[in-house]
């Protein structure tokens, strides 16, 4: 046989190389670079003008109680727009005087108030109001629907189907979108897209932009989980063109430059243009991990710094227990924190997730037979989230469970778009 002239084979590695390069890149900043260059948030502006409207109605007319409810549905926006969490506490203020005012007795109230501590991640709170508004009966299908949710979020499984068959109705988006929810929890992904995509439909018929967004993005979400980016990005642009100031739908762009192309700049440029008007402080968490996989060792201690400034706001609550616990159970000297937020996290949801934080803590202090005990006895089966499956298989290596940890690092290494290519990195070590 001919020997190929190594010029010739040279030429043909490096056009594989640009092939392969090139089926990697789904994204084009042009489709995307005008919804970073908005720095006006129009929709936010008009959500401040209506608090003020209805802030000085109540202000004429203080025995108008049900004006603190308009009020606290303009500070939720606010939340939602922003990030800002004195907007979510003010409207849980306001809401907290409409309900007693009303003396526990409006199912509406109830419900907006339940949303309010869901937000906040106080389920058990949330629960005790949805049983009293579900107790006075009025609008009880809206109330299961939400009963539903936090069952689920909470871990009670068996309540959270039992709402779910009492709402059954496969015309009805509400219905559809919360069975879509239960397939992704019960690690069925086809049918989540699918029960999705049928909302989507009811969605796009009522022509509603928010209800569109909302649906967009959820399915962006799944496509991801999927594997087909694609189309993950695709919803996340129909999501912008609803609404340019969109910032989790550009956050989610962001992970697909940074995760599935590999380029760690132009997604840290995307998340810097949402955090100039959105604050959540998970941002910070993101652009650390990014600097991390780039080998920028100053931004990624910049980004800590500063997500650790923005939670010395004790008005965050539980609601980043979770991301807390991760760090510190990584990190030698803040172990007995870690297994406190992990204990307290099991005590206000006792779900698989929570446990898995309990059992990485106890991995990373050395405790591979104690976190092993918890993952049998809390997880193995019981979720589907590649993050607990990742933290699985390094248990089970630490224990010599080797035929489990074969099992698993395949079926992480088809999430390793959803893990991100730090994991990804670790996975392949396994």
């Amino acid at each position: 046989m001919k020997p190929i002239n190594p010029l010739v084979l040279l030429v043909l590695l490096l056009l594989t190389a640009s092939c392969n390069t090139e089926s990697k890149k789904i994204t084009d900043a042009t489709d995307y670079n005008f919804y970073l260059e908005i720095t006006e948030n129009e929709m936010l502006q008009l959500v401040k003008e209506d608090l003020k409207f209805w802030e000085k109605k109540y202000e004429k007319d203080p025995n108008q109680f049900p004006y603190l409810s308009k009020i606290a549905a303009s500070q939720s926006q606010i939340f939602a727009k922003t990030g800002r969490i004195e907007a979510l506490i003010e409207a849980e203020k306001n809401l907290i005087e409409a309900n007693e005012l009303s003396h526990y007795k409006k199912v509406g109230y109830l419900r907006a108030l339940s949303r309010n501590y869901i937000s906040q991640h106080r389920f058990k709170e949330a629960l005790q109001l949805l049983e009293k508004a579900e107790t006075i009966g009025e609008g009880v299908i809206s109330t299961q629907k939400m009963l539903f949710d936090v069952h689920l979020e909470l871990g009670n499984y068996q309540l959270a189907k039992q709402y779910l068959n009492e709402i059954i109705d496969t015309s009805d988006f509400d219905y559809l979108i919360r069975l879509s929810k239960w397939s992704d929890h019960r690690g069925n992904l086809d049918a989540a897209i699918k029960y999705m995509e049928q909302a989507k439909v009811i969605a796009e018929a009522s022509n509603i932009p928010s209800i569109k967004q909302w649906v967009y993005t959820n399915l962006a979400d799944y496509y991801g989980h999927a594997g087909n980016v694609k189309a993950s990005y695709n919803h996340y642009l129909k999501a912008l063109e609803l609404n340019p100031e969109d910032a989790y739908a550009k956050k989610g762009i962001a992970w697909i430059v940074y995760s599935y192309e590999k380029n760690p700049d132009e997604a840290l440029r995307i998340l810097n243009a949402v955090t100039k008007t959105h604050h959540a402080p998970d941002y910070h968490l993101l652009k650390a991990e990014i600097a991390e996989y780039k080998g920028d060792s100053n931004l990624k201690d910049t980004q800590l710094k500063l997500y650790k400034v923005a939670l010395n706001n004790n008005m965050y609550g539980a609601m980043y227990n979770k991301h807390n616990a991760l760090i510190y159970a990584e990190d030698s000297k803040q172990t007995v924190k870690a297994l406190k937020l992990a204990n307290t996290e099991i005590n206000n949801r006792p779900t698989p997730q929570s446990y898995d934080l309990l059992a990485w803590t106890y991995y990373n202090q050395g405790d591979v037979k104690d976190a092993l005990k918890i993952m049998e006895n809390h997880v193995v089966g019981k979720t589907f989230e590649p993050e607990a499956l990742f933290h699985l298989a390094h248990i089970y290596k630490a224990n010599g469970k080797w035929d489990e940890v074969k099992k698993l690092k395949k079926e992480l290494l088809e999430s390793a778009f959803e893990l991100g290519p730090m994991a990804a990195q670790k996975v392949q070590k396994l």
